[in-house]
């Protein structure tokens, strides 16, 4: 690699890391106030010690069931999922309240708290499993997990086991749109137990007369031109009206379309996962060059594309 191309790469690697910050600062700076650690939420499975002060005799420890309830001294199967260990604290006091003793104090004391963990699997910055403070939304559960690294793409999936058949389920979340377009109506609430993956991004392929040949992770809205750059940029020999671009249509099928990047408008053009970019060359540019030229080889030293079943 050359002196030009090593400093190239250093500045598409710096781009890169900055169009990541810019994305997770969008993350954090989204992050909604969170209620205290010491004021979780609750679900099936936590193992609760609840105290009544003014009739130690009630005192008892208690799992929640699959169901969410929990089963108290006088007052029978308790619904208790989903609320906050103080919310329980003043439904049981008007619980007991009701019938039973004027003016009761409860305290609640979570023992073990199992239900309320979230998985993060794929591109964020630290993958495993963490306890969900509070309530909490997806780009909440994303900071939790340090935001998302370089390599990450456009989609996250959201698995969810829920009570019923109608809360299960899997849900595919556009982080384009999220984060860069502040659609909130896709920050849908995380619950316990959810498992959130974040998919690498998609790959896009250059040959031809550019300076790195090869495979590159797209990026959010990549165009043919920032492509061409990713990429090293022209070589001296390369021919900017003699872009071809190999897509795949709805049918899965290679579609073929010829560019001409000194037409300014094929720049806004968006590049997509799996295109292939070959950028032709001039004939005399490449003898001149010392590089000589290949016959038979699509798009190369002016000859003309002939060869689909490369593409196929």
């Amino acid at each position: 690699m050359t002196k030009n191309e090593m400093v190239e790469t250093r500045i598409a690697e710096q781009n890169q890391a900055s169009r990541t910050d810019k994305r997770n600062e969008r993350i954090f700076s989204s992050v909604q106030p969170k209620q205290a650690a010491t004021d979780p939420l609750l679900g099936p499975g936590d193992l609760l010690e609840l105290k009544v002060f003014e009739a130690p005799e009630l005192t008892t420890q208690v799992r929640i069931s699959s169901r969410g309830f929990i089963t108290l001294p006088l007052l029978g199967d308790v619904e208790v999922a989903g609320l906050t260990a103080r919310e329980l604290e003043m439904k049981v006091e008007v619980l007991y309240r009701a019938k039973y003793i004027r003016n009761p104090h409860v305290s609640l004391f979570v023992q073990e708290h199992l239900s309320q963990k979230v998985t993060f699997v794929g591109q964020v910055k630290t993958p495993g499993t963490y306890e969900l403070p509070a309530r909490m939304k997806l780009l909440d559960a994303l900071a939790l997990a340090g935001g998302l690294t370089e390599k990450a793409g456009n989609t996250a999936r959201v698995r969810r086991v829920g009570k019923t058949d109608e809360e299960t389920g899997a849900y595919v979340v556009d982080l384009d749109r999220l984060i860069n377009e502040g659609a909130t109506e896709l920050n849908i609430p995380v619950h316990g137990g959810d498992v959130i993956f974040v998919d690498e991004g998609g790959m896009f392929y250059v040959d031809g007369a550019v300076r790195r040949a090869g495979a590159f992770p797209i990026k959010p809205r990549t165009t043919l031109e920032e492509a061409i750059m990713t990429a090293g940029g022209f070589l001296s020999y390369a021919d900017a009206e003699d872009v071809v671009l190999v897509r795949r249509n709805s049918e899965n099928k290679r579609v073929v379309s010829h560019m001409n990047l000194e037409i300014a408008k094929h720049g806004s053009h968006l590049i997509k996962d799996g295109d292939i970019l070959v950028v032709g060359s001039t004939f005399w540019g490449r003898v001149a060059s010392g590089g000589g030229f290949s016959l038979g080889i699509p798009f190369i030293g002016g000859i003309s594309y002939s060869n689909p079943e490369r593409y196929r």
